[in-house]
């Protein structure tokens, strides 16, 4: 078998393939003889076909079915031969297959790319580092009345965080666009569910008003078709109700589940929710920072091959996530422009992190597995058939495992970087999380 490779472009290669006659020709021999022995055709007794008359009716497909297994299987022998590790599926370019002569193809695929990890010494990482004040908790406790908000109709115009319930239908233009309408939508003013100039006009209305807004989209609005663009909307606000917040008493205490009496022991497991959730954002923080300048030390080619996979999983899961929160499919407008920054530097994260697995030998730590596993399954009703759930399937626990291979490689760039305290507030922390 004779191989020949180009690099065409970066990462790409372009493989041309030979494949020696006879083995091709051998090959198709045996499957007619095997098929001689079985085939029923009429006039002729099973096992008593002619080969002439075998290979006549069913070589062509025959010779098909082989072509494209010696194609698989040379692929692969030429891969290894040549000592390349292809990135995703080759692109078959060219195919020359004529009878009694050598079999030959081209294929284009990309490969990893080769990496030498440079020493990590300077690498600076700031650990955000707050305590959580009284103010905090009030904060927050304050945030859990408004989950159990009541909205009562209001008389008066609206003021900013009442919610009104509107129909509306914009135009660009005199011209409809794509998610210009909407009716019996409920919306908070000041809260940013629409663009802010489209709240504010609406302060002051009352129920059964019409009104006309006026306003332009964002240079930086998500559909990329509307930015910049001025549109008119025609809004019929059907209600205006206005916020009651509980009382915490005890009925909102017990509504939480608290395990004690009063507002002590409200405070206390709300501090306590707000420690475990600022350890969390405090981590997901340092590695994102390690991740960031883990890939600035050692910035990388990457397969498309990856980043276009990369990028379809987030296109998946965006929509799935935006479906379970009552989004219509028809309402979900998605493009791969929006995911390829973040794909391409995922994928470059991925392959980082697997050189530094492999080079340092890291294995999945069992303990770190199984303390990953209950957190996850701690939010359940029966977190133990949960952890069985995990345990149950190879696929399931093997991604548990990455993750946690990931957190092992964060630590060991913690080990060679120099980490500086940065003192802020748990409000910070969050904010910073968010973004």
């Amino acid at each position: 078998m004779q191989v020949s490779v180009e690099t065409t472009n970066g990462l790409e290669r372009r493989m041309t393939v030979a494949v020696p006659a006879d083995r091709v020709e051998r090959e198709v021999e045996n499957r007619l003889k095997s098929l001689s022995r079985t085939a029923k055709l009429a006039g002729f007794r099973p096992g008593k076909v002619p080969m002439k008359v075998i290979s006549s009716k069913y070589g062509p497909q025959v010779r098909k079915e082989v072509l494209d297994e010696v194609m698989q299987q040379s692929f692969q022998e030429a891969v290894m031969q040549e000592k390349l590790q292809p990135a995703g599926s080759p692109r078959i370019e060219s195919r020359l297959s004529e009878s009694g002569k050598d079999f030959e193809y081209t294929a284009v695929f990309e490969v990893y790319p080769g990496i030498e990890l440079t020493p990590l010494n300077n690498i600076e990482i700031q650990k955000p580092v707050a305590e959580i004040t009284e103010s905090d908790v009030d904060n927050m406790l304050e945030k859990l009345r408004k989950q159990q908000v009541e909205w009562r109709a209001a008389e008066r115009p609206a003021e900013l965080e009442d919610q009104i319930v509107i129909d509306f239908r914009g135009t660009i233009d005199g011209k409809d666009f794509e998610g210009n309408e909407g009716n019996d939508v409920s919306l908070v003013l000041g809260s940013g569910s629409f663009i802010a100039d489209f709240e504010k006009q609406l302060v002051g209305t009352k129920t059964g008003d019409r009104k006309t807004v006026e306003l332009t989209f964002p240079d930086d609005y998500r559909a990329k078709d509307l930015a910049g663009q001025k549109a008119q909307f025609d809004v019929m606000v059907h209600s205006v109700a206005t916020p009651h917040l509980p009382e915490i008493d005890e009925n909102f205490i017990r509504s939480y589940g608290v395990k004690g009496d009063g507002i002590d022991a409200l405070r206390q497991e709300v501090r306590e929710s707000m420690a475990t959730e600022m350890e969390q954002a405090v981590h997901e923080l340092i590695k994102a920072q390690a991740l960031d300048k883990l890939h600035a030390a050692n910035p990388i080619d990457v397969p498309q091959a990856l980043v276009d996979a990369e990028i379809a999983n987030q296109m998946t899961q965006t929509r799935n996530n935006l479906m379970n929160q009552g989004v219509t499919p028809d309402q979900i407008k998605l493009e791969r422009g929006m995911f390829e920054e973040r794909a391409r530097r995922r994928v470059a994260f991925g392959l980082l992190v697997s050189e530094i697995v492999k080079q340092q030998n890291f294995k999945a730590d069992a303990p770190r597995v199984r303390q990953k596993i209950e957190w996850l399954a701690a939010s359940y009703d029966q977190p133990e058939e949960v952890i069985k759930w995990y345990y149950a399937d190879r696929n399931r626990l093997s991604q548990i495992e990455t993750a946690v291979l990931e957190d092992q490689v964060v630590d060991w760039i913690l080990e060679h970087a120099t980490v500086t305290e940065n003192t802020t507030t748990f409000d910070d922390i969050m904010k910073e999380r968010q973004a």
